[in-house]
């Protein structure tokens, strides 16, 4: 046994996350987490205490309160079990095309959010960090437009590889394909070029204008990190906005 995957099963009152969410204990780190604090601290003392085959597969009730030095006042029950995954994730799809400073920036800041299930797509394997979380869908693609078809028809896609043909050609695959927002990395005078050279693909004005160019917040700068907040608090955004439509349509049936 190399890793214990935690898993919240059931949540009652107040607690720090909601079932389902989990994170890996390994004997030196661990991927993922379930709320931080003290609950995470005492959810990795039981898994280590698997690691080391002091305790066997087991669910624990632990409450968030007096004892634990928590306040909360909930509950949660959590399954230890013998792991070398976190479970596939669900959520909102993102797929980011590039593993250069931004992409890597994009991949830190929107990697520990919740109910959002990450791609990261490059031409090949160096160009990606050696420590990639796990919870992120690694890509290599000599070719990356061709991938573009198999990107679910609500994904939003960031476009921001190091060459500016690959990025066109990532365009016009988007375009010629569903996709719920597509950022692209540039300035004013790339993104001037790029519609007029997406025009001249066929897409008309109305096509063209669903991409957004730059990414982020402009006002926050051109930092990797502060393009990787601005796009991290669009993304959010939309989230809540989604998840706002369908609370008030299931509300209203």
């Amino acid at each position: 046994m190399s890793a214990v995957r935690v898993t919240i099963v059931a949540a009652r009152g107040s607690a720090p996350r909601d079932a389902g969410t989990a994170m890996l204990v390994h004997p030196d780190h661990i991927d993922g987490t379930i709320g931080g604090g003290a609950l995470e601290w005492e959810a990795m003392r039981i898994a280590r205490e698997m690691l080391n085959g002091e305790t066997a597969q087991t669910t624990r009730t632990i409450a968030l309160g007096p004892a634990l030095g928590q306040c909360c006042g909930g509950a949660v029950t959590i399954l230890f079990e013998p792991a070398e995954t976190l479970p596939e994730p669900l959520g909102m799809p993102v797929w980011i095309w590039g593993a250069g400073h931004v992409g890597r920036a994009l991949i830190h800041s929107l990697s520990p959010l919740p109910d959002i299930s990450l791609t990261w797509v490059d031409v090949a394997e160096e160009r990606f960090p050696q420590a990639v979380p796990v919870n992120i869908h690694k890509v290599v693609a000599a070719d990356p437009p061709v991938l573009m078809p198999h990107a679910p028809p609500d994904a939003h896609h960031l476009i921001l590889t190091y060459s500016h043909d690959i990025d066109l050609a990532l365009c016009h695959a988007a375009l010629n394909h569903q996709f719920a927002s597509v950022g692209l990395i540039g300035s004013a005078t790339k993104w001037a070029r790029f519609r007029k050279r997406l025009g001249q693909l066929g897409h008309d004005d109305a096509q063209i204008s669903r991409i957004d160019c730059p990414i982020g917040d402009p006002s926050l700068g051109k930092h990797p990190q502060a393009i990787a907040i601005g796009v991290a608090a669009r993304l959010l955004d939309r989230q809540m906005l989604q998840e706002s439509a369908l609370a008030t349509r299931s509300g209203g049936t």
